[in-house]
């Protein structure tokens, strides 16, 4: 019952209240009849087995004497006839009675929820870059009326919230690039001259202030971009298979440093998107398989897809992923291994900005155990194309 619309419930209830006050009409109606059928056949039998004439009053019918038996034999097989089919005739009714006005009250109870069907299907159309489109217009049934305009303010605040996210995620990255700019103009200007009296100790110092800079500096690039996702356009035709291959194709120095084989399976697979999203994508998934892979270990990409969805997945073989971690892994600045992410020069937000991509893709991300102890991310798509 929980499962079922609000329209098939209204239709289900309706209909088993109808049913119910046939059947008891039905019930009086044929008890009635039955009852004066009844009287009728005692009448009759009475009329047969009494002699007298003190029953004229109450039924007189006139048959000959030798036709009476013959009479009332025919007389009782009728009103059993007659009441079988009162009965069959009233049931039937009954039913017909109540399938009628269970068809008639959800055709009826469609066009009154059709409103509200409407707003249904408004709700899931909101997106954060289409607030101001997803607005209601007022409804003519109050109840409805008062909902939109609660959810019209609703959107309001929440396009608000927004802009405001944004604009503070805008103004901390750039408020944080520029100094780091200045930084990491300093640091190559001490490394492109030479310091022959500096000490083991400094150039540690200054080889950490780089890579820490490094790392900040691609926390504030990520940052940027998640802050874009809302706002990029997702109506590129992207053949998926030959995305893969560029990935891998870019990503193969970094797999020869660290000994590890790429390998690829791929239909020839479209989608509607962002080429330059569903890339970085591919490519996080790609690079955090790599990096945090055993030596000489393989990497590899599938892409696969029915009459309704795209499948991506990413597999390695490396050390594997905690079942408890599994999805905190999407959360901002989360390390399965904080010692080897910051060895790796991760910032945590890789995979987070992943599952934003894969979202406003309207797609889903999950992470699978494989059978040979390594990890896979594994991503679905709606067919689009």
């Amino acid at each position: 019952m929980k499962k079922l619309s609000l329209q098939w419930r209204l239709t289900l209830i309706t209909t088993l209240f109808i049913a119910i006050i046939c059947g008891c009409l039905t019930m009086f109606v044929y008890g009635s009849g039955v009852y004066y059928m009844d009287s009728l056949q005692e009448a009759v039998d009475a009329q047969n087995t009494d002699g007298d004439d003190s029953h004229q009053n109450e039924i007189y019918i006139s048959i000959p004497g030798d036709k009476w038996d013959d009479f009332a034999n025919d007389f009782s097989v009728q009103v059993y006839n007659n009441k079988a089919d009162y009965k069959k005739k009233s049931l039937f009714f009954s039913i017909f009675l109540a399938i009628l006005g269970g068809v008639a009250t959800y055709y009826f109870s469609g066009r009154s929820l059709k409103p509200l069907k409407e707003f249904s299907e408004k709700i899931e159309e909101v997106e954060a870059r289409n607030l101001s489109d997803s607005r209601i217009e007022e409804n003519k049934v109050k109840e409805l009326n008062q909902l939109s305009i609660s959810y019209n303010k609703m959107l309001d605040r929440l396009s608000e919230s927004f802009e405001m996210q944004r604009q503070f995620t805008a103004n901390a990255a750039h408020e944080l690039r520029t100094p780091l700019a200045v930084m990491q103009a300093q640091l190559d200007l001490y490394h492109t001259t030479g310091h022959p009296a500096t000490d083991a100790c400094t150039e540690k110092t200054i080889q950490m202030v780089t890579d820490q800079n490094e790392r900040l500096s691609k926390m504030v690039k990520t940052l940027l971009d998640m802050r874009e996702l809302q706002t990029v356009a997702r109506d590129e035709k992207i053949e998926v298979d030959a995305l893969v291959e560029e990935v891998l194709a870019d990503l193969d120095p970094l797999a020869e440093e660290k000994n590890v084989i790429l390998e690829s399976v791929c239909d020839a697979v479209t989608m509607m998107g962002s080429d330059i999203l569903i890339y970085r994508v591919v490519y996080n998934l790609v690079e955090n398989a790599i990096k945090y892979n055993n030596p000489g270990g393989k990497v590899q990409v599938t892409v696969c897809s029915d009459k309704e969805q795209i499948c991506i997945q990413v597999m390695d073989n490396g050390s594997g992923i905690p079942a408890d971690m599994k999805e905190r892994v999407f959360e901002p600045f989360f390390r399965v291994d904080k010692s080897r992410s910051r060895a790796l020069g991760g910032v945590g937000l890789g995979l987070a900005l992943v599952r934003e991509i894969v979202r406003v893709h309207d797609g889903a991300i999950r992470v699978l155990d494989n059978s040979n102890g390594g990890t896979t991310f594994e991503i679905l798509f709606p067919e689009t194309v």
